[in-house]
Order: C-alpha cells, then sequence, then structure tokens
C-alpha cells in the first residue's frame, strides 16, 4: 500500500514533513530554511544512541560542518566527523574503503547512525558505506544540492561507480531521516543549482504536466535564489518521488520511470570519463531532450512538446545537445555506435535489450523496450551533430 501524507505550511519559517509510508522502514522527509542548525532537533527521534559519523566532502564542510556539530553538540550528541575530497571520483571503490575503514576505527555500531553530509556523490557513497558496515548501520541523508535534495537523498538507492559505468555497485538502503536545508542552495555554484534543476524538471516531463507549466513560469526564480519558489521545487519534487518510492521501493516496474534521460545521461557521463566535464544534471537535461526527440520520431508525442521541453532547459542554462555536453574537446571518434556500447552496461538491461522512457506528452510517461535501433542511432547522430 502507498501511503504519502505532507504535512504543508504558509508558514514559510515552519518545515514542510512529508511522511513516506514504507512498513516498518518509514521515514520523514523534511523540508526548510535552517534545517542544519537544528538537526539535532529532528535527529533524537529516530537516533537509538546517542553516537553518530558525520560524513562529508570537502567543500561542504567548510560551509556547514560547523552548523551542524554545534547543533549536535548542544544536544549532548558525540560525533565523529570523516570528510572526505569533493568530486564524482569519490563514488569509487577506493574511497568506499577508506570510508569503512574510518567508521571501524571510530567503532560506529549498528546502534550508532551514519549521516550523510553533501550532495549526491556523499549520500551514495555514505549510505553504501552504512548498508554494509557491520551488515547494516542507520543512516540520515542531509543533502545540500539541488539534486540530492530533490532526488538522490530520497528512496534509499545507494552505491559506487565503476569503470564499467555509473551507479553498477550498489544496493537498497532507506534513510532513517532527510533532512532538506533549502538554505543550503545559497552556497552553490550556478552550475551545480542547474544540475539538480535537471531533477527537478524530470518530476514534471514523467508525471505532473501542471508542475512542468509551473517551472516553465518559475524556473528562473528558483535558479535565481527566490527562496518560496525553491521550497516549492523541492517540495513538489520529493512529493513525486516519495509516492513513487513508496509503491514500488525495489525498482521493479513504476520506479523505472524516475531514470527519464538517465539511459541517454549515463552514457554520455560514461563517455566523458566521469571527469567533471559533463556533470549528472546536464546529462540527464541531454537525456530527457533525447527521450523526447525519441518519442517524437517513433510518433509517441508530439514535436511541440519535444520542442517545449529542449526550450526550457536550454533557456535555463543547461545544454541540450551531445555536442553541446561533451564541448570542444570531445574525441572525434565519439558516435552513436560508442554511446549505444555505452547503454549496454544500463542496469535496466533485461534480455539483452535496454528499457528506455519514453514519453506520449509532457506529464505522461511509459517505459519502453522496443525502441528500433536505426530510431535510436538517429536521435544521437543528431546530437553529436549539434
Amino acid at each position: 500500500m502507498t501511503d504519502l501524507s505532507l504535512t504543508g505550511t504558509d508558514d514559510p519559517g515552519t518545515p514542510e514533513r512529508l511522511r513516506v509510508e514504507l512498513g516498518d522502514r518509514a521515514y520523514d522527509i523534511v523540508v526548510g530554511d535552517g534545517l542544519i542548525a537544528g538537526a539535532a532537533g529532528f535527529f533524537g527521534a529516530v537516533l537509538t544512541g546517542r553516537r553518530v559519523a558525520v560524513v562529508s566532502d570537502e567543500t561542504v564542510a567548510g560551509h556547514h560542518l560547523a552548523a551542524l556539530a554545534a547543533s549536535l553538540d548542544g544536544a549532548g550528541i558525540s560525533h565523529h566527523d570523516i570528510i572526505l575530497p569533493p568530486g564524482e571520483g569519490t563514488k569509487s571503490f577506493a574511497h568506499l574503503e577508506r570510508l569503512l575503514d574510518a567508521l571501524l576505527e571510530a567503532r560506529i555500531e549498528r546502534g550508532d547512525m551514519v549521516v550523510a553530509l553533501g550532495g549526491g556523490v556523499i549520500g551514495d557513497l555514505a549510505g553504501f558505506a552504512a548498508s554494509v558496515l557491520r551488515r547494516g548501520v542507520g543512516v540520515i541523508q542531509v543533502p545540500t544540492s539541488l539534486l540530492a535534495q530533490v532526488d538522490s537523498a530520497v528512496g534509499g538507492k545507494t552505491g559506487i561507480d565503476t569503470r564499467f559505468g555509473k551507479n553498477l555497485v550498489g544496493s537498497f538502503h532507506q534513510p532513517s531521516l532527510v533532512l532538506a536545508d533549502t538554505g543550503a542552495l545559497a552556497t552553490l555554484a550556478r552550475r551545480e543549482l542547474l544540475a539538480g534543476y535537471a531533477e527537478v524538471v524530470k518530476y514534471g516531463l514523467l508525471g505532473d504536466a501542471e508542475f512542468f507549466d509551473w517551472l516553465e513560469a518559475h524556473g528562473p526564480a528558483v535558479r535565481d535564489g527566490d527562496p518560496d519558489a525553491r521550497r516549492r521545487a523541492v517540495v513538489t519534487s520529493c512529493a513525486a518521488k516519495a509516492r513513487v518510492v513508496a509503491s514500488d521501493e525495489r525498482d521493479t516496474g513504476e520506479r523505472a520511470l524516475l531514470n527519464l534521460g538517465h539511459t541517454f545521461g549515463h552514457a554520455i557521463e560514461a563517455e566523458a570519463g566521469f571527469d567533471g566535464r559533463v556533470v549528472h544534471g546536464e546529462a540527464v537535461a541531454v537525456g530527457m531532450v533525447l527521450a523526447f526527440a525519441l518519442s517524437a520520431r517513433l510518433g509517441h508525442c508530439s514535436g511541440d512538446d519535444c520542442a517545449r521541453v529542449r526550450r526550457h532547459l536550454g533557456a535555463m542554462g543547461l545544454p541540450v545537445t551531445i555536442a553541446e555536453a561533451l564541448g570542444a574537446n570531445a574525441a572525434p571518434d565519439v558516435t552513436a555506435d560508442v554511446l549505444i556500447g555505452h547503454m549496454a552496461q544500463d542496469k535496466k538491461m533485461q534480455d539483452g535489450k535496454v528499457t528506455f522512457v519514453l514519453a506520449r506528452a509532457i506529464g505522461n510517461a511509459f517505459l519502453s523496450r522496443d525502441v528500433p535501433a536505426d530510431a535510436l542511432h538517429a536521435v544521437i547522430t543528431d546530437s553529436l551533430a549539434g
């Protein structure tokens, strides 16, 4: 049974709380401004002991660790802080081993809690480490990037990258709490914020046409720092993500729709070698344009819908073609066949076929494993040409 309750408020100073019902693993998503400074007040409801390990990266720690530490200290919650390098390269076997060693050295026990303070990289890595440490300890997600707040921190997917592709080693490990401090978004670089915005747009495209309409009108306000617009974007996205997760926790059906744009996007990231040239949200933005282009070519959706998606993402400052994403330094031998080869490592492969998320219209996505090779090749070739 799916049960999601949202406690709304007209007071911008009062956090909004979403409840994701997953039986005895149900948890809250709390969204509001300034939550990190009062984190201990929210942690108390889920801690079984009085000790946590805070995992962060050097950049995020410089912005937010002091406020979190002060809150924990004030509540008498002992904490051991582990700081890792920033960047996608940290989602690796090497850094997983380093993190697990640090957690064991700190004697983190099953009754303790791991706190992931950071963006998607830290959330995925710390969540995975928590899932395997002593066969499983609890994790609290404190996402500080827009991408993490609206997507990766919610739903329990954890993991690391390998040389074969993104997120191919991991586990499902639901958090005990997600604390999304929208005030933390003010510390993000514009590029990182836009990368997260692509995931916000995804929720409108896959199942909420009215939300996409709202984003067309208010996306610039979200991008440029309007606190009310950012809060609405995060709450609406979290509600959509939580609703899907509660109905399909283990990614066997409806949850696969959340991969809109990701099959293409992961192939672009793999081609870039996870070197920072293309960040995840940028690749997803291009992937969503490709998904609608493929849908239009196959007659599933209108060319007008495809044009709206491309126009909005481009106007917000996101890349909309593979050529634009990879830039001038793209290898001259990058072809549609090369990118389709990367897709062969997609986690949704079944019987040798890739599962694509396509669309009948904005707000109406569906899954398909019957995509003609020539149509796929054509839309990728067009995107490579710009």
